[in-house]
């Protein structure tokens, strides 16, 4: 019989953290509030990963940008990229919106249950100074706040839309100066790069002990039990974000590129995995650029441009949640939302998913502003948010599946343009 130590050593890492994820959700549903004592282990994998993310992004994308050379393809690659993240979010959102008006998960709940659910916010849901910002401004102050005052002070503060402008505008700046001084800063920058690259291989090692802490404490916290009398709404949205990660990417991969479905999701794994464990898609983001240039193999430049753009405007599953979470809601309280209010629940839940912030929690902001634009009573969300963490990392697993598959369609479609280019015509 074979060491078990031997075994473990030649897992593979998706194994490894899928274990971790199981025994997990053991270890809390058993013990209860008693496992909260190793939840230090998963805050400290948590900053681990925190800690490589701004200059992993900024070295990473200036690189890839400087060596783009042409200034017309970053547009062009950005201008694919926000279409399809417009285009995939109107998708799930509208998944959500059909998927709650067939099934009516806010019909026939007993009022007394959903009182005793109507708990706080709780602990585990973080994130709230940045999400409560977001909530409040306008898509116009977003685009103002994308360009950074202090670009230093940005990247101290996290401020991702800033730190890709940056990133983007100094990159092309080192294509428009002279060669030989453009290429010490590029030598640096790509030392940097390659040094972030090292840390994530050595901070996944401890990956699935940090996945356990984080879901144990997660499920030793809220319980299991805490499901049921919602638990008609949860499989609902657990439904509806599965037919967009399942069957919507797929689609798109075949229609778009020539990799087979199965060995792309095969690809991400890891990062699926990590998105559900932290459910932040900001904090997987070194993972999930990682699956895409090593284990996907797409060009560096578009996936290190498009994974951090995308883990900030790409929302996709938080989308599709706002659009159930409208009807539920809407349902409990005896309300009938006319296809104008289903129409404005899209335009609303697709615009406020620009700049949201990719940390746990961060929904329930975006899902004070869709309510509030069809007059549906905010007092609801206290009913969903003894769940809200559970869904959170499900829809979280989603965004970041969206994302790599915006990278792939992306450098499929940049390598059917250069086909094209290099194709002299008859």
């Amino acid at each position: 019989m074979k060491n078990p130590l031997f075994l473990w050593k030649n897992l593979q890492l998706h194994n490894k953290i899928l274990i971790g994820l199981i025994l997990g959700i053991l270890a809390g549903a058993i013990l209860g509030e008693r496992i909260l004592v190793i939840k230090p282990l998963g805050a400290i994998f948590l900053r681990l990963i925190s800690m490589v993310i701004v200059p992993l992004i900024f070295a990473s994308i200036v690189v890839g940008v400087a060596g783009l050379q042409d200034i017309k393809k970053v547009g062009r690659i950005g201008m694919r990229a926000l279409i399809y993240f417009m285009t995939t979010t109107i998708i799930a959102v509208t998944i959500g919106l059909v998927i709650a008006n067939v099934t009516k998960p806010g019909r026939g709940i007993d009022p007394q249950s959903l009182e005793s659910i109507a708990s706080g916010l709780g602990e585990f849901h973080g994130g709230e100074g940045e999400g409560s910002k977001k909530s409040s401004e306008s898509v116009l102050d977003t685009l103002v706040e994308t360009i950074p005052q202090n670009p230093l002070a940005s990247m101290a503060d996290g401020k991702m839309l800033q730190i890709i402008f940056f990133a983007v505008f100094f990159g092309i700046a080192l294509t428009r100066i002279d060669a030989d001084k453009a290429r010490g800063a590029l030598a640096l920058l790509e030392a940097v790069n390659d040094a972030m690259v090292w840390s994530i291989e050595a901070i996944m090692r401890v990956a699935p002990l940090g996945v356990f802490a984080l879901v144990a404490s997660i499920v030793g916290a809220f319980g299991i039990s805490i499901l049921l009398p919602l638990l008609k709404y949860v499989l609902v949205v657990i439904a509806g974000l599965c037919i967009h990660g399942l069957v919507v990417y797929p689609l798109i991969l075949r229609l778009f590129t020539s990799r087979r479905p199965g060995e792309f999701l095969r690809g991400i794994r890891p990062a699926q995995l990590l998105a559900f464990s932290t459910s932040s898609s900001s904090a997987t983001l070194p993972v999930t650029m990682d699956c895409c240039i090593r284990r996907l193999r797409l060009p560096q430049g578009i996936a290190s441009f498009i994974c951090p753009l995308g883990a900030t405007i790409n929302m996709d599953g938080t989308a599709l949640y706002l659009g159930v979470v409208a009807v539920f809601i809407s349902q409990i309280f005896g309300m009938d939302l006319s296809v104008v209010d289903q129409l404005k629940i899209v335009a609303t839940a697709v615009l406020t998913s620009i700049g949201a912030a990719g940390v746990p929690g961060s929904a329930i902001f975006m899902m004070s502003m869709v309510l509030t634009s069809v007059g549906i009573p905010l007092e609801g969300i206290a009913l969903i948010l003894g769940v809200d963490r559970i869904l959170d990392m499900v829809r979280t697993s989603v965004n970041v599946t969206g994302d790599c598959t915006a990278a792939a369609v992306v450098s499929a479609l940049e390598a059917k343009g250069q086909q094209k280019e290099s194709t002299p015509s008859s």
